[in-house]
């Protein structure tokens, strides 16, 4: 996004415009229960439960026929805009926007690009209501500024950092909010306090603050420096250099230090992709070694090495920069030494990646871009700016484990046209992301006041749920899910009870392991059986026909406990609690693939479908999902179609595609499609594909756009002005499927395109 000219002049405006209507995110819609396929009294009880039906030797048969057309999840699904009410802020550019918890967002400082005011202002957002309010704050009150970082630290503090104030001064004091009291509080800190800055990045791993690049000086030339401060200590390390860039985005992730986009000392927008080991090394891993501040050390002294001194008064630290936290004057300048000059190269390995080009990688170049990560992935939002239109945005998502770039949604699938959004900002739990802005119309300096009295007037709540992020305080998120499973360990989210019992899952009772009950499932797996099984009968192409046949094979016996499938599987316990013929008999048939039933069981046991916990084959993934809609378990679904987005590929793509629409995942059915169509010459030849029935295979061809059309030999080397290179290693007999003819396969794309530093 474009920065707006820096204020020269302290002119007073109003940051707040009127109230307006507001409306409400749609809710997900609550599944039913799956029906009956064939009724008869409970035993033991008159209560109505779902129904099981016989199959022989007193062994019954759980119901999987979902209620036509029931949906979990809205396959139209769009973030909804809301127009916000209360003091809105007029036009806050270069401010902290935070989710903080609660339903709550916090805005502090940023100017007023109309009328050159800096603030100082908190306000908050509350996302229940929608409602503005202006924060009254205690306590030693930051001065004005822009461009700082505002963190939200153990859940109810706000670490403000940095910035630039109305006199173009670059800050380097650290200002604490307690967002329960709002009330500031400057920590006295001690270690070399790194140069002031503006537009940097920060982010917290392990009680660190970690600080990266920015831009500094008179003539705001770029920093290139890492350091950090050690909030158990509030001391601040050295600093050292790492990579040189503004306005970027900064995560951790899997002991890693990530930095993506940007801009350049050439005001460039940047696409590569930085990383720094931070595991291992000792200037990482302990708290920085540096003494108390020597208050009777000369000021006027020049720093020659990165032990800088400064000065503490009574207001708190004053830094390079020369300014108090709670004051406009100004106090001692501390010189500063010249980072690029003296700072060392940082510990531990430097990495980076260039994507040259590729269909799935968003262009850093054009729109306005926000980032966000969540469950180790980045997410890139293109937003409709001056250049382009909502047509050409889109979310993408870089899978940081893999470094594998997939296009989420297309922009007209997310925006609504006529928004420009300025903010983003996510929850603690990488759920939710909120975008902030304001109609289009009210953007341009020759509105003037109502024009930009609307600046963040509207709010697009975005539940990343329905692209299958997990979230990042879900077990299944961990680094260790993201490395290839023969260098995985071997971890269980699951505690207590459930871990315990795993260890003793499907050994039979007479080994001592206390299982109690037993279900049988389909012999086989998706890769065995023809998919005319009960899956195909369960989307409802065979409603007159017994859906499992007296003489279908039975799997060996899968030995559990009864007590976790009443504990974690809410269906089984409305039928057992019924006391319907299973309480009796201790036997249940499922009719699905037996390494479908076993994964499902497993991950009652563990909340897991890990690799490492045998569920290996995306085939039984797939089938998982179509479990997870029939019996209504909404946390197995999200780890399915998270898993199975992330690693869709050809062998599988048919088998999601057909299960994807079977649980009504219409995101991932379509994400599967397009990726069918664009690797069409080697889908075909895959036992998914030739295992398709009929009608899916016509609707597999529908999903084409109208104007696509099969290509194949040289065309393929004049395709989207794309030549022969990426195409050496294709036989010529390998065609492509592609709306608007682009047929570059997504795996190569992924894969290729990319340059290692």
């Amino acid at each position: 996004m474009a920065q707006p000219s820096t204020p020269a002049s302290g002119a007073q405006s109003s940051i707040f415009g009127g109230p307006s209507a507001s409306s409400s995110m749609t809710l997900l819609p609550h599944a039913p229960a799956p029906p009956p396929a064939v009724s008869f009294t409970p035993m033991g009880s008159n209560a109505p439960t779902p129904v099981s039906v016989a199959s022989s030797n007193n062994t019954f048969v759980m119901p999987n026929s979902p209620v036509k057309g029931r949906t979990m999840v809205d396959g139209n699904y769009r973030p909804k805009v809301t127009r916000t009410l209360g003091q809105r802020p007029a036009c806050l550019v270069n401010a902290s926007v935070t989710y903080c918890g609660n339903n709550q967002i916090v805005a502090f400082g940023g100017f007023d690009q109309y009328t050159d005011e800096v603030y100082n202002h908190v306000l908050k957002l509350d996302l229940a209501s929608h409602q503005w309010s202006l924060v009254d704050n205690y306590g030693d009150i930051p001065g004005v500024r822009m461009g700082h970082t505002a963190t939200l630290y153990q859940g109810d503090k706000l670490l403000v950092f940095g910035g630039e104030n109305e006199h173009r001064t670059y800050l380097s004091d650290l200002i604490i909010f307690d967002l329960r009291t709002a009330h500031w509080t400057q920590p006295q800190v001690t270690g070399p306090v790194p140069k002031g800055r503006a537009r940097h990045a920060a982010v917290l791993h392990e009680d660190k603050l970690f600080i990266v690049g920015g831009i500094t000086g008179h003539d705001n030339y770029v920093l290139d420096d890492i350091c950090y401060l050690d909030l158990k200590t509030f001391t601040w390390s050295k600093s050292w250099r790492f990579v040189g860039r503004f306005d970027h985005s900064a995560h951790i992730w899997n002991d890693r230090v990530w930095v993506f986009g940007g801009l350049s000392e050439d005001m460039d927008k940047i696409g590569d992709l930085w990383w720094l080991d931070l595991k291992g090394s000792p200037a990482f891993d302990s708290s920085p070694q540096f003494g108390t501040v020597d208050r009777h050390t000369p000021l006027n002294r020049v720093a020659d090495s990165p032990r800088q001194p400064y000065s503490i008064t009574g207001n708190g630290v004053i830094g390079a920069s020369g300014y108090a936290a709670n004051s406009r004057t100004a106090q001692v300048n501390t010189p500063s030494f010249q980072l690029k000059t003296y700072a060392p190269m940082a510990p531990g390995a430097i990495s980076s990646l260039k994507f040259m080009s590729g269909l799935n990688v968003p262009s850093q170049g054009s729109g306005a871009h926000y980032h966000l990560y969540s469950s180790g992935t980045l997410l890139d939002f293109v937003t409709p700016g001056g250049t382009i239109t909502s047509k050409e945005c889109s979310l993408s998502a870089l899978d940081l484990g893999s470094l594998r770039w997939q296009k989420l949604a297309e922009g007209r699938e997310i925006f609504k046209t006529g928004y420009r959004w300025h903010y983003c900002t996510m929850n603690e739990d990488g759920t939710k992301a909120w975008l902030l802005g304001c109609p289009q119309d009210n953007i341009g300096g020759d509105l003037g006041p109502t024009g930009f009295e609307e600046y963040l007037s509207e709010i697009m709540e975005i539940d990343l749920r329905r692209y299958g992020f997990l979230g990042n305080n879900v077990p299944e998120t961990r680094a260790e899910l993201s490395r290839p499973s023969a260098h995985r360990v071997s971890e269980q989210p699951s505690k207590g009870l459930g871990l315990d019992l795993a260890k003793l899952f499907n050994q039979p009772p007479e080994s001592g392991s206390g299982t109690d009950f037993v279900i049988t499932a389909l012999a086989g797996d998706y890769e065995e059986d023809d998919m005319m099984s009960s899956s195909h009968v369960r989307a409802g192409e065979a409603d007159n026909q017994n859906w499992l046949a007296p003489d279908a094979p039975t799997s060996p016996p899968i030995h559990v406990h009864k007590l976790i499938l009443q504990a974690r599987w809410p269906h089984f316990a409305r039928l057992y609690n019924a006391q319907m013929a299973e309480f009796h008999t201790k036997k249940m048939h499922i009719p699905e693939p037996y390494s479908v039933v076993k994964a499902f069981l497993y991950y009652l046991y563990t909340d897991s479908i890990h690799a490492d916990d045998g569920v290996t084959d995306l085939a039984d993934v797939a089938g998982l999902l179509v479990m997870s809609n029939i019996y209504n378990i909404p946390h197995l679904r999200l780890l399915c179609v998270n898993r199975l987005s992330k690693e869709l590929d050809v062998v599988h793509a048919c088998i999601i595609w057909y299960c994807a629409g079977l649980a009504n995942e219409e995101w991932l059915r379509k994400r599967a499609a397009t990726y069918c169509l664009m690797n069409w010459g080697r889908i075909v030849r895959t036992p998914g594909f030739l295992k398709l029935p009929r009608n899916a295979l016509v609707e597999l061809s529908q999903e084409i756009d109208t104007e696509g059309r099969v290509i194949g030999g040289d065309e393929l080397e004049y395709v989207d002005g794309v030549h022969s290179g990426p195409y050496d290693g294709m036989s010529r007999k390998d065609s492509v499927s592609s709306d608007r003819t682009q047929a570059l396969p997504s795996d190569i794309d992924d894969s290729e395109g990319m340059d290692l530093a």
